[in-house]
This record gives C-alpha cells, structure tokens and sequence, in this order.
C-alpha cells in the first residue's frame, strides 16, 4: 500500500479529510514549513472544458487554437502529444512572446475554470508555510499566470527550448506527463529538501497516480472514472468542487430581465422620492432599488454579517473586493442609503451606467494616468466632508481569482484626509454569480463580511496599514463568519506610523 494509501486508511482519517473543510482542518493541525510540499496538478485547480478554437482570433489564432486544445486534453496522452506540436510554432519567436501568449491565453481563455475551493486549499498550504507546486503537461509559460493568481510561486511544466534568445520549436526535457511528471516533481523537491512522504498532492486525473502514490496525503478533486475508482479503493479524498458551468438560457434571460429591473428600480427609485426635490434622497432611491430590483430578478441573494458595522460610524470609506461585473449591485444593496463610489472614466460614456453614476454622484478617475487619477480623487475627500460615504475597490481593477490583488493606497489616504473611518467590505462568491468578465448573472448566494471600522493613523507611511487590512481580507475569505451579525467591536486602531 502506497504511503498516502497507508495514511488515508487510518481510524477516522478518511471521514475527517472527505471535505474541504476537513482537509483545511487537517492542514492547520499538521506539519507546517517548507519541507513540506502541497503539489497541485493542473486538472485539480481548474476544469478545463473549451472547444478548439475557444476565443482564437487575430494574428494567432491558430497558435491559440493549438494550445487550447493542448490544454483541454492536458490530463490525457493526447494533451501530452499535443504539447509538442503546438511549441513547434512557437519556433523563431522569444520566451517572452510565450510568456506574454500564455498571460493571454489565462486572462482571456480559462480563468473562469478555476475552482474557488481549491484556492481555498492552497491559501491554506501557504499559511502553513508549505512550498506550494502547481505542476501541468502545459508549458511553464502557460502555468505561471494562473500560478501567480492563486499565488503559487513554483511550478513544474514542459519547458520550451530556447537558442541566441530564441524559441526553437523542440522541449528542453520530456513532458512531464505520468512517470516523467514524478520525476520532475521528485527532481524539484530533492533541491527543496522537501519530504514527498509528508506532503500533499492533488490531481483530477488518473495519469498523476503515480505522483498521488507518492505523497503522504492524496486528494482527488473531480477525478476521472479511473481515479475516482482509484480514490475510493484507497481511501483518499474526494471533496466536493463546485462544477464550471457555461451560462444557460434561463441565466441569460434573467439577465435581461435584471436590466430591464434596474432601468425599471432606477426610475421608479428618483419618481417615488421626486416630491422631496432633494437629489440626495432621489439618488439614494435609485441606489435602492436600481440595485435590488436586479438582484432579486436575477436570483441572487445576499448574506450580510456585520451589518451593524456599515451603519455607523458614518461616513466612512467602504473598501471591498472587486471580482465581479455584479457588485456594482451588490455593494450598495449591503451598505444602504448614504454611500457613493469611485468608477474608471470610460465609464462616463456608457449610455446606460455614465447617467446613473453621475446622478448617484459618483467620482470617475483616469486609471492611465496616475497624477491624473491622483488629482480626480481631490472631490472624494469633500465628499466625505459633507457626510457622504464613499466606496472604493482598492485593487481598482477586478480580480482573476478569489485573491484579492495588490491594494492601492488611495483609499487610505482619503480616509486619513477626511478623518473618516475605513471600513472593510469582504465579498465571497461573487465570481459563482457573475465571472469577472461575464455580463451574464447566474441564481446564488453571496456573502459580504461588513468588518469593524479602522481609524488610519499617520499617512506618511502607509505600506505595514495597507498589509494589515489586505491580510483581514483573507483572513475573513478563509474563515467567513457563520449567518448572523458579528457582535460589535470596538473602533480598531492600527499601528500609527511616523514619517
């Protein structure tokens, strides 16, 4: 019996590892540092489901097409034959034009495949100091994009070669595909000084039996027939990932429907408060119900904790994070009336958006121009002067990945000039409603994490304030709060900083 076969036949050891919440478990209470390895395959970080030519166009349509096609059979021998044949076209030109290919190929082909749960899993393992892999047939140039979205590091992949600065059409070394891939890995955690019999492997492919057999603990997310047999013969894992699916007909019609409920919520908000004549109380109606209306059309719930928190102090500046088309809608609807925000400037021309923003008061800044968008967030601080709150995406871009992306100071710094409280708005399972891309709503639930208010002390120097906040973000996506409302907190206070 292999070793993750052994350790996975323990008294209680399968029953307690079935699920993720059992493996998270298991991973806090195990060995921790970077001797150990948490070695991720490809097929267990995404489900990788296109047909050929999926967003093949341009000048490289072809050379796409060929690496999609690699990839969606990546778990398999043809996957393996086809990493071959689609590097012979890269003959000629640089790594970087790979690299650049491969960043675009993730970006506008397969982010949307990745499995949030695992994230999860590998979040856990980075915690834990644990020396994290993600491994493939694909070429290292094809991994490194969703490596660095998941926040993985390392990888293990088929490398191109390279001669005077150019592409040679041929590998350097086999494709590290069944035994070759176990070598590779086994290369890689021989100059780590890692101990394979006590670290982790996860796969959704029966190719990678041999890397599973090796490890000391096994897991197979979405397993092929074979390894799901497998699985079960030995006792490993097998947690439930939630399934990536394409929109259906009844999500795009209700999408539809949620358009025409927020022309319908938006106007009906501004007519049943127009007898106020104030703009702010009209503006807050549309708010209201232009955001609501869509949300319930479209299926999609929200689950708030913390409630409390986004009611006072006011104002404040709301930060949350961006991964979704839909929190545009989600966003006002958990923080009420009161609340404005910050948008790109190209939105200014969006017949439907650019009106309602700018009803609602919003501030646009140009993101391609730093001093510019510098300049443009002077009015957001007389915003909050006058007792608006304001919310801001402090990534300013959406993300790719439940990761939530390097965060700007710019929030913090309008916090610190208006005197206002920030407060935390942490949005899980947005991207399961709405891809960061998509304009198309699927039926779920979302939950926001309102956190305690922070008072931002000096802002000369802002990094270790902006480090700390960012780490609650995860903190709380790993560990969301159960229903209900967090019990009140005092104002936080984080360390001050001199100049």
């Amino acid at each position: 019996m292999s070793g993750a076969a052994a350790a996975a036949a323990e008294p209680g050891r399968g029953a307690e590892t079935g699920t993720i919440d059992g493996l998270v478990a298991a991973i806090r209470s195990g060995p921790r540092g970077p001797g150990i390895a948490a070695i991720v395959d490809l097929s267990a970080a995404a489900q990788l489901r296109w047909e050929a030519g999926r967003r093949s166009r341009g000048a490289d349509r072809e050379l796409v097409s060929a690496f999609l096609e690699q990839m969606r059979h990546s778990a398999e021998r043809a996957g393996a034959d086809a990493v071959e044949s689609a590097v012979a076209r890269t003959a000629g030109r640089t790594p970087e034009e790979l690299s650049a290919l491969g960043k675009r190929l993730f970006e506008r082909g397969w982010y949307d495949q990745l499995y949030p749960e695992v994230w999860r899993l590998i979040q856990e393992h980075i915690e834990a100091g644990h020396t994290v892999l993600l491994a493939g047939t694909s070429t290292e140039q094809q991994l490194r994009p969703a490596a660095a979205a998941l926040g993985i590091t390392e990888v293990v992949g088929s490398r191109p070669a390279v001669d005077a600065g150019r592409l040679t059409g041929l590998l350097d070394g086999p494709v590290p595909y069944g035994p070759d891939k176990v070598a590779a890995v086994a290369e890689f955690a021989g100059s780590r000084g890692i101990d394979l019999a006590r670290s982790y492997a996860y796969s959704g492919s029966s190719t990678d039996l041999p890397l599973l057999a090796r490890a000391g603990t096994a897991v197979a997310i979405a397993p092929d027939p074979a390894l799901a047999a497998a699985a079960a013969e030995y006792g490993w894992a097998i947690p439930t990932v939630a399934p990536r699916t394409a929109p259906t007909a009844g999500d795009r019609l209700r999408t539809l429907l949620g358009f025409a409920a927020l022309l319908g919520g938006a106007l009906f908000g501004v007519l049943s408060k127009l007898h106020t004549r104030d703009r702010r109380t009209m503006a807050d109606a549309l708010l209201k119900y232009g955001a609501s209306w869509p949300l319930r059309v479209c299926g999609i719930r929200l689950r708030v904790t913390g409630a409390e928190h986004a009611r006072t102090p006011r104002p404040a500046v709301f930060l949350f994070n961006h991964q979704s088309q839909f929190d545009v809608f989600i966003v006002p609807t958990a923080l009420g009336a009161g609340v404005t925000g910050v948008g790109k400037k190209e939105l200014i021309r969006n017949p439907v958006f650019g009106p309602l923003m700018r009803f609602v008061g919003v501030t646009f800044i140009d993101r391609s121009d730093t001093e510019r968008a510098k300049a443009s967030l002077a009015p957001v601080v007389h915003t909050l002067n006058d007792g608006l709150s304001i919310a801001i995406a402090p990534e300013g871009t959406r993300s790719y990945t439940p990761h939530p992306g390097r965060f700007k100071k710019g929030a913090f710094h309008i916090a610190a000039q208006a005197g206002v409280p920030l407060i935390p708005v942490v949005i899980r399972n947005a991207a399961d409603i709405g891809r960061r891309d998509s304009m198309i709503a699927r039926p779920g639930t979302v939950d926001v994490t309102i956190l305690p208010p922070i008072t931002i002390g000096d802002p000369a120097n802002l990094d270790e304030t902006v480090a700390a906040v960012r780490r609650q973000y995860l903190d709380t996506l790993l560990d969301l709060p159960a229903g209900g409302s967090l019990e009140s907190a005092p104002e936080q206070q984080l360390p001050r900083h001199e100049g």
